[in-house]
């Protein structure tokens, strides 16, 4: 008797590309993974026309539908308009109350339209500002991941994320989050998954977790 595959769309973070999840492999006889990539967005676009825009390239009904950090939000977002059988985010939040106090601040006093964007033509400048002083150190190493660098796309993704007015969690949603989270510290966050050592970057790094444990949460048996 055949296996009905199920369709696993992955989002990257923030100006990443699919390489991120390089690690993760999902058992074949179950699972069919897609990557899905950031699009340049149109002048002035709306979160939600965007997501609209991103849903279309999910081809298939009741797929899951996982994304990581910024990519967790559009997720959430695209889910709005399609009919999933799972939707998990990884290093990210579900509501505007999960963001952090800086972003917060930096949303009150518009201090995000500040960022020098341009200056991440500089891949170098992209990653330490995505990942964090601690980077600088893996520098080489993260720069296979950021590729998305137009700064149409950074100035429009940084004011989507710092300004996401979600006000209540989307129901049944599954929330993994690592206990070192820079970027959202994680007693920020209600209702989620806890790995242990896990950091903003959990998804590359701490693979063999979700190796282990992404089927069993897809397939409720976890």
């Amino acid at each position: 008797m055949s296996q009905k595959l199920i369709h696993v769309y992955f989002m990257p973070g923030m100006a990443a590309n699919p390489s991120i999840f390089e690690y993760i492999k999902l058992p074949e006889d179950y699972f069919k993974v897609h990557y899905l990539e950031w699009i340049i967005p149109n002048a002035k676009e709306s979160i939600e026309d965007y997501a609209n825009r991103m849903a279309q390239k999910v081809k298939h009904e009741n797929s899951v539908l996982l994304g990581v950090s910024f990519g967790g939000i559009m997720v959430q977002e695209m889910s709005k308009f399609l009919n999933l059988k799972k939707l998990i985010i990884v290093s990210s939040i579900k509501n505007k109350h999960e963001l952090s106090k800086r972003m917060k601040i930096a949303k009150k006093t518009k201090a995000y339209k500040l960022i020098p964007t341009r200056l991440f033509g500089n891949v170098d400048a992209l990653v330490k500002y995505a990942f964090g002083e601690t980077a600088t150190k893996r520098v080489e190493l993260y720069k296979k991941y950021l590729s998305v660098n137009d700064k149409r796309y950074l100035d429009w993704a940084i004011e989507q994320m710092v300004c996401w007015n979600q006000e209540e969690t989307i129901p049944n949603i599954i929330h993994i989050h690592g206990e070192e989270d820079g970027i959202f510290p994680v007693y920020h966050i209600k209702d989620c998954i806890v790995v242990k050592e896990g950091t903003h970057i959990m998804i590359n790094n701490k693979y063999r977790w979700f190796n282990e444990n992404l089927p069993k949460l897809i397939l409720n048996s976890y």
